[in-house]
């Protein structure tokens, strides 16, 4: 089995710190939110990656380069976003007839993977939602298998919304109603949708099964993703890199502070998650997500993105602030 992740969108509602980092490498509990699928994928077993790239994926290629030399990983670049049916469908000689579990490239979910992968069933990841309209849309048969999906419905026939997680074991069929699908100007949304495909391949006579997460983490916009920090910070728990030098300081649990971090007269916690090298001095931080390199300098900061190479100094805000950012408070 192969696993593909698409990560071209350019994450318009995480700007600015989508200028100049994509969405899919904005930390998060001390990881990014790419490691920590990929991580999940690679301890169940799946050891052959297609990421999908377009907006600022040289940065996506260099990353997983470095971080994962024993996993064997292709790259294909979605020069138009035309939607996640055309971008799927560019890998189609890299999957030739392999199974592939799709997981999208902003989409964390906690869910039984091992349970997933042995099933010999095609399968869909979902969860119920207040409101389905913003989602893919399952709806299940009497039989328990998925009688129909339908893309971002205006009237939703079902609460139970896709959440980004597909594993198709009829690929063939697959790429046959991708294809017909661009070739016919099917769209949903102006876009090429994978749901769209789906559904033609339940017509088609193929059965996929539901399966349920626990929970869906949204990492696509900043008060979802410092929320989805705080949850997982909970639940795994802080790490501290031995390679710190901390003076005055109090940590308040949970925290995850990288590599090379100085910190002094500082209160850091909880949910709070610092990247390498960052500078904090007389300041307090909580619930907040800090970059790479940055430098805090007197400044009370709760509920905050802040940006990697970014000075700030002053006084209390709540701040959402992009890269290479020099702020004077005072």
């Amino acid at each position: 089995m192969k696993a593909i992740i698409p990560v071209a969108g350019a994450g318009t509602k995480l700007r600015p710190h989508t200028y100049t980092q994509p969405k899919a490498l904005i930390p998060l509990a001390g990881k990014t939110v790419l490691s920590i699928i990929v991580d999940q994928l690679a301890e169940a077993g799946i050891n052959e990656f297609v990421f999908i790239i377009g907006y600022l994926g040289d940065k996506i290629q260099d990353y997983v380069k470095e971080q994962y030399p024993n996993l064997t990983c292709h790259f294909v670049f979605q020069n138009k976003r035309q939607g996640l049916g055309h971008a799927i469908f560019l890998t189609k000689d890299i999957i030739g007839s392999d199974e592939v579990f799709i997981a999208l490239g902003d989409t964390i979910c906690e869910f039984d993977i091992q349970e997933v992968l042995k099933s010999n069933d095609s399968m869909l990841g979902v969860k119920k939602v207040d409101d389905p309209r913003n989602f893919g849309v399952a709806e299940l048969g009497e039989n328990g298998f998925i009688s129909k999906v339908v893309e971002k419905p205006q009237i939703p026939k079902s609460n139970l919304a896709l959440v980004g997680l597909y594993k198709i074991r009829d690929t063939a069929f697959l790429f046959d109603c991708l294809e017909n699908n661009m070739r016919e100007d099917i769209r949903s949304k102006n876009e090429y949708s994978l749901t769209d495909a789906l559904e033609c391949m339940i017509l088609k006579g193929v059965a996929f099964k539901s399966f349920r997460v626990q929970n869906w983490f949204d990492c696509g916009r900043i008060d979802a993703l410092l929320e989805s920090n705080a949850t997982l910070m909970k639940k795994l728990g802080g790490k501290i890199s031995p390679d710190h030098i901390f003076e005055n300081v109090i940590i308040v649990p949970p925290v995850s502070i990288a590599k090379g971090c100085e910190i002094r007269n500082a209160i850091i916690g909880p949910n709070v998650a610092i990247g390498e090298d960052s500078r904090i001095t007389y300041s307090i931080v909580r619930d907040s997500i800090i970059g790479s390199f940055a430098n805090l300098f007197n400044v009370v900061l709760h509920d905050s993105l802040i940006g990697s190479d970014t000075e700030i100094k002053g006084e209390t805000r709540s701040l959402n602030i992009g890269d290479n950012t020099q702020i004077d408070l005072g």
